[in-house]
């Protein structure tokens, strides 16, 4: 378990969330704020207060401002300050303090004993992207962007996040935070820096290229991918379960010349089962692990499908703890600190349900983080004022996070359509989104007529 941090400040009594003090240290978040030079002194709102506030946005996210001040700090007399003065505080913290926080906090929770993390020894890791709608104010359309639609742009300006997920415990290790005119393809070669070896990294086939498979095989790690249509791979030797051994290259010329290819293995399956989504389609996976006696085909496409654990998590952040269509920040600074706070707390969510299933004896994947996520919203204000009676309050929270255990998952399938398509409005259009606003009040624009 995280150790529990002694030198908590006189502050912190009036502190709900020095409980998680256990996952993000108070002395950590002084040295942040020191090495940022985010750490000034105000007697009402003091940076590492501050900073504590903007995490808790990313817990409390359908609430307004001062409602999620009142959760995280004890009431006292004209003590919650007003929207204007917490949005001020906002914009001095700044983003390198939550980045700064993210690098020193997030990691990887899995042991060799954390039921699903691991297959054959290899960390499963996977490698996915999602976008965030953001208010449409326009700077955030001229930072970030807007996507392009068919008959107009998009209704939203969108950000664009690509995430290294350790697929075990659904913990997003490492990630990148870019307008949404990126691609997520160059995003993901950026986060293959972070793969060490011993793992095993799954990726849909939107991201296979050759530079990107050389990255893997460099930094010692493992790869088990889909593979686009249009890749050509000339068998060299067939293996017993039906794959066959392959080079990939650059290009075709480089094919033709066998010039620089990469050893990889081919594996190709359909389904038998009509009423499973491509049944009777020919699907291709590639993999660096060559070994068909240890490394079986079978096993193998059943484990890419644990890519769709980062899927999942992804849901766990946009649906579950966001709550809301939209981000709440107007600006972009305030987009990507709102971001980064509800990808920490998303790991401190984690955290949680990784301590609790230790103590249950299951899988982490096996907790609702539905029911963890509200169980923290209500037990944040008990948290005790006396640092010697947290680690009683921390424990009994573990007890009743164990009891959200998930049933085993059903054997189902679920089209990809969406029940109601609202028509009733028109698509609103550029010429919209600065809409002239009335110049007198309603009263004096009334003119009676007689």
């Amino acid at each position: 378990m995280i150790a529990l941090h002694k030198d908590v400040d006189a502050l912190s009594r009036a502190d709900r969330l020095a409980g998680l003090y256990r996952i993000i240290p108070s002395d950590l978040v002084r040295q942040v704020l020191r090495r940022t030079g985010k750490n000034h002194y105000c007697k009402r709102l003091p940076a590492s207060v501050v900073l504590w506030f903007v995490l808790a946005l990313g817990l409390f996210c359908r609430d307004c401002y001062r409602q999620i001040f009142r959760w995280t700090r004890r009431w006292t007399r004209g003590g919650i300050p007003g929207r204007s003065t917490l949005c001020e505080a906002r914009q001095r913290l700044g983003v390198a303090p939550l980045v700064q926080l993210a690098r020193q906090t997030v990691k990887l929770l899995a042991t060799p004993d954390t039921p699903g993390a691991f297959y054959h020894g290899l960390r499963v890791m996977a490698l996915d992207g999602f976008v965030v709608d953001i208010p449409d104010m326009p700077e955030n359309e001229r930072v970030f962007g807007r996507p392009a639609g068919d008959h107009a742009p998009g209704a939203f300006p969108q950000v664009r996040v690509v995430a290294l997920c350790e697929t075990g415990t659904h913990v997003l290790y490492k990630w990148l935070v870019k307008p949404i005119r990126c691609d997520e393809r160059t995003m993901g070669q950026w986060l293959l820096r972070f793969l060490e070896p011993g793992m095993l990294l799954l990726w849909d086939r939107n991201f296979l290229s050759y530079g990107r498979v050389k990255r893997v095989v460099e930094r010692g790690a493992h790869l088990l991918a889909r593979i686009p249509g249009n890749l050509i791979f000339q068998p060299i030797r067939r293996l017993d379960d039906g794959s066959f051994l392959a080079r990939l290259y650059r290009n075709p010329l480089d094919r033709k010349h066998d010039r620089g290819g990469i050893l990889v293995r081919i594996i190709e399956y359909t389904f038998d089962d009509r009423w499973r989504p491509g049944a009777g389609v020919k699907h291709r996976l590639l993999t660096t692990l060559l070994d068909d006696h240890q490394h079986p085909a079978i096993e193998l496409v059943e484990m890419y499908h644990e890519r769709w654990e980062e899927e999942l998590t992804i849901d766990e952040v946009k649906t579950h703890e966001m709550e809301r269509p939209v981000l709440r920040s107007q600006t972009p600074a305030g987009v990507v600190q709102e971001l980064y706070a509800l990808l920490l707390d998303h790991f401190i969510v984690r955290v949680l349900m990784f301590e609790a299933a230790k103590h249950q004896a299951t899988a982490p994947r096996r907790m609702s983080f539905t029911g963890t996520l509200k169980i923290l919203r209500c037990r944040i204000p008990e948290c005790p004022r006396n640092a010697r009676e947290q680690p009683r309050w921390w424990a009994e929270l573990l007890e009743e996070i164990g009891e959200e255990v998930l049933p085993p998952r059903r054997l189902r399938i679920n089209p990809r359509v969406i029940k109601k398509k609202y028509k009733k409005w028109p698509v609103k259009r550029p010429r919209h989104r600065h809409y002239p606003q009335p110049s007198k009040g309603f009263g004096e624009s009334v003119v009676m007529l007689c």
